[in-house]
């Protein structure tokens, strides 16, 4: 064991769970009308509880203990086995385990911002359960477990396809399954609470850094290197997206700052471990346009009430980190360069890959993940309590008293 390493990712696992809770839930929890924030909190909440003890369960074992090219092993399944001097690497195989916990949590945590202030809670949790199982699971071991995806030399450092392009697809499919808020697109009212975006934005750029640096899994220059150009892509996409809103609209806010902050840190992920700092630069400002125009898209071209902009922001985001690496390995100063026998377009293609067959892979097991869901306890809230709202016709709270 290392301890400088322990320390380090004990550190990293702090902050990841940071960006579920309180980060996530403050950030979509503004974004929504006044008469639903205790139900987004509610929804990230009890996500990031149910997927921690699938995690623990299952989770863990199928992911990244030794199986097949397609799925893990059942070694570790409940942890039997894991001892308290257990290793993994340099660090506490306990450890190894609570740092991918946290991301298993943020994951399909992520996808409550495309179904808010319509969906029943009893299946966001059926959804939600069954999604991990079935998607991100599979998903990881491909990529980070010794799957298919990573004999074929993919690169995803922090999550650009096991997170964003997972999460953002199928969020997409589970709002077009559920059906639009009443009143979408013109009559949906603007975010009620601009001040608690902005705080829940900043938590998840701080959360980050554990996010993207702790992929490491050391306290050495990779770590570092991830921090920084984690800070820069999230900079640079956040100018990006204030720019084009003032031009466009005559005013730049800070609702718009800040969602350019997370197209940001979505697009730098998957190359965190991958490129220098102008490469970092590139990404943030690919990423602060392409994500920009991809919500209009996505909303009216598509017209998908992707509430919160999931697919826009994470799927997009994470989708064009992950393809534009290939042509930054080699760019300026920090850089890692290409693996032997590897250059630009041999490495874009196995990225290509990876994002399409995710996509598919997440299209496909989510829609029948739903579809079973609708059987079982329907989607949809009546329009009565959508009208009241979901704090008080489903939790029988309220976020603010008059």
């Amino acid at each position: 064991m290392n301890g400088a390493d322990t320390s380090w990712i004990l550190t990293a696992t702090a902050l990841v769970l940071l960006m579920t809770m309180p980060g996530l839930a403050l950030f979509y929890a503004g974004l929504v009308q006044a008469k639903n924030i205790l139900s987004v909190l509610m929804h990230c909440v009890a996500i990031a509880c149910l997927a921690s003890i699938l995690w623990f369960m299952f989770g863990y074992s199928l992911a990244f203990t030794e199986g097949n090219a397609l799925i893990g092993g059942l070694s570790r399944i409940g942890l039997v086995g894991m001892e308290r001097d257990s290793l993994s690497g340099t660090i506490p195989e306990s450890l190894w385990v609570i740092f991918q916990m946290t991301f298993a949590v943020i994951t399909p945590a992520l996808m409550v911002g495309a179904f808010v202030e319509r969906i029943k809670f009893s299946a966001v949790l059926i959804i939600a359960g069954a999604w991990l199982m079935l998607v991100y699971v599979p998903v990881t071991h491909w990529v980070w477990g010794g799957g298919w995806l990573a004999q074929l030399g993919v690169i995803d450092f922090a999550g650009g396809i096991v997170v964003h392009v997972t999460a953002g697809v199928s969020a997409a499919v589970i709002a077009l399954m559920l059906g639009a808020r009443n009143g979408f697109p013109s009559g949906v009212r603007p975010p009620h609470a601009p001040w608690m975006v902005m705080v829940g934005a900043s938590l998840l750029w701080v959360g980050w850094f554990g996010f993207n640096g702790g992929s490491a899994v050391a306290a050495n220059g990779d770590a570092t290197m991830a921090i920084l150009v984690t800070h820069l892509s999230a900079a640079t996409a956040s100018l990006v997206w204030m720019v084009i809103e003032w031009v466009k609209f005559g005013r730049p806010s800070i609702v718009g700052i800040v969602t350019g902050t997370i197209a940001g840190l979505a697009t730098i992920t998957p190359a965190s471990g991958s490129v220098g700092p102008m490469g970092a630069i590139l990404l943030g400002l690919a990423g602060g346009v392409i994500c920009f125009y991809a919500v209009d898209f996505v909303k009216h071209k598509m017209n998908i009430d992707d509430s919160l902009d999931v697919l826009a922001v994470h799927g997009i985001g994470g989708a064009t980190g992950t393809l534009l690496l290939a042509f930054l390995l080699a760019f300026g100063s920090g850089a890692a360069g290409y693996a032997d026998g590897m250059n630009a377009m041999s490495q874009f293609g196995v990225q290509a890959i990876g994002v399409v067959v995710t996509a598919i892979w997440s299209l496909v097991v989510t829609v029948v993940i739903v579809w079973i869901t609708k059987k079982l306890v329907g989607l949809r809230v009546d329009k009565e309590a959508e009208t009241t709202g979901l704090d008080l016709a489903v939790h029988g709270e309220t976020g603010y008293r008059n």
